[in-house]
């Protein structure tokens, strides 16, 4: 199972009320109280996003944090890296160090290709998107059933 630490959850959170409001410097105690996440979680996350270039941090009285770029231009999978690290299924997806298997492996290639068609989902997918209302599942159809004694000619 792919599964996301809090930590990157709740920079979605963050994110996500930084971008709705896009052209203000936003404190971290603000960013705590508006999200409810606690203000040492949020400031641990606020760092790691300025590292990773995600956001920038100006000091002084009017000074907090903003995004580095329009929502439109910050990806799913630029934020994921920044908390996690480089995507990737599988240790060799990465590297083929520490991985006993590497030089026998078959289907390491295979695994490279459902790597990139993730990260290339999560870079097609922006903070923008994640702000937007979600789409309403659309109802599935019901099953259309055919006689299979219509399928013949007579």
């Amino acid at each position: 199972m792919l599964k996301l630490s809090k930590l990157t959850d709740y920079a979605t959170v963050i994110l996500g009320f930084m971008a709705k409001d896009n052209s203000y410097v936003h404190a971290a105690m603000e960013i705590a109280t508006a999200t409810g996440i606690a203000l040492p979680t949020v400031s641990k996350i606020l760092k790691l996003l300025v590292n990773a270039d995600v956001l920038i941090s100006t000091r002084g009285a009017k000074g907090g944090y903003a995004l580095a770029r329009a929502p439109e231009q910050i990806s799913v999978a630029a934020v994921i890296s920044a908390m996690e690290g480089p995507i990737s299924l599988t240790e060799c997806s990465i590297t083929h160090q520490g991985c006993e298997q590497a030089s026998g492996c078959e289907v390491r290639g295979n695994w490279g290709l459902i790597n990139q068609t993730i990260h290339n989902a999560l870079e097609s997918i922006t903070l923008a998107d994640m702000i937007r209302p979600a789409k309403t599942a659309q109802p599935i159809p019901e099953e259309i059933r055919i006689p299979v004694s219509s399928l013949y000619r007579r």
